[in-house]
């Protein structure tokens, strides 16, 4: 399911973040990876920020799936900054129990019946990863929802003014929802981010106008291909992919594999769809390296993994922006005259 991607509305009383006109046109993909992925997320935007002068609320297309969706509304919502991901612990274990309190609120066992209509016997007759789907949880999705309007006030009731869409799947109708747009029900920013975050297991699916929603990773980690939907093409389309990496780590698990060639087989055909509609389109995609993988696997739900990773993945951006390839990417597209004005305290 697709469609075009439609303006929200700010109900927010929030000041809006300053900016300079856009230097080019972009589209930022935020991909599905967990806590860890999130904490990838964080690391990379802000290290881009850094160094180019360039705030991620400019881009003019916004694609977020599952912890990407979480990442794009803090993103949206002015609120990408440290305090946001681990609070104002100062030791580790008061930032370990300031995440748990938002990621990991028990749920009484629910939805046995639904799964097994919807997931488990369908899975049985023609075997296939559906059978996660509308899988009861262990945990509630309340506290991902609690952590939006935390982090950016009444725009977690509302939608970004600017183009948006929060990627989960029709548990029933087995296909991705993009809500934001004309394809999908309304929903609330908190809401969407939610659904998309359901990863089935761990979450229970999310409840929006009579229908069950789950992790949006099922359909694809990034869902690049949304872009398209744009009026015009763009001149950048920016992915962040902590799930794509493009070798496995040392001493890995084999899982771990699985779900990295999943999301660089579903990245690299939407890619080949942007490519092919819009030739003058640049792309640029980022994952981790090994040393950010050490960190961030073999369990993405970690909330120990969280800090760790997002301080290896400063580290890491370090140097992969400043490889020549990159760098003049980000300096044709997203470079400011002078970027340490605008770049903000993390």
């Amino acid at each position: 399911m697709s469609g075009r991607i439609l303006v929200g509305c700010d109900t927010s009383d929030r000041h809006p973040v300053a900016t300079l006109p856009p230097v080019s046109r972009v589209g930022l993909v935020l991909g599905g990876g967990g806590i860890t992925g999130a904490a990838f997320h964080f690391g990379t935007l802000l290290a881009i920020e850094m160094a180019t002068g360039w705030h991620p609320d400019e881009a003019d297309v916004l694609i977020g799936t599952s912890s990407g969706a979480f990442v794009g509304a803090m993103v949206r919502g002015n609120a990408l900054h440290l305090d946001t991901f681990a609070g104002t612990g100062e030791t580790q274990d008061e930032i370990h129990d300031w995440l748990n309190g938002y990621l990991y609120r028990r749920s009484a066992p629910r939805g046995a019946l639904r799964w097994i209509r919807r997931g488990l016997l369908p899975a049985l007759r023609q075997p296939s990863l559906h059978v996660a789907l509308g899988s009861p949880g262990m945990y509630r999705t309340d506290g991902l929802e609690d952590w939006v309007h935390d982090a950016v006030g009444p725009l977690a009731d509302s939608w970004p003014t600017k183009p948006t869409a929060i990627v989960a799947y029709d548990v029933e109708r087995r296909e991705r929802v993009p809500f934001g747009t004309e394809a999908a029900p309304t929903a609330s920013l908190s809401n969407a981010v939610a659904a998309s975050s359901a990863v089935p297991f761990v979450y229970e699916p999310v409840l929006i106008d009579g229908r069950w929603y789950a992790d949006g990773g099922l359909a694809s980690g990034t869902s690049a291909d949304l872009l398209l939907a744009h009026p015009e093409p763009l001149d950048l389309v920016l992915v962040v992919a902590p799930l794509a990496a493009t070798e496995p780590r040392s001493g890995g698990r084999f899982y771990e594999d699985v779900f990295d060639k999943v999301g660089r087989a579903a990245l690299a055909s939407e890619l080949a769809m942007i490519r092919e509609q819009w030739p003058g389109t640049e792309t640029l995609v980022l994952r981790p390296d090994e040393a950010v993988l050490d960190i961030a696997r073999p369990n993405p739900m970690s909330v120990g993994a969280a800090i760790p990773t997002f301080l290896e993945t400063l580290r890491s951006m370090r140097h992969e922006l400043a490889h020549g390839s990159v760098w003049s990417i980000l300096h044709r597209h997203l470079y400011r005259e002078h970027p340490a004005a605008h770049a903000r305290n993390i």
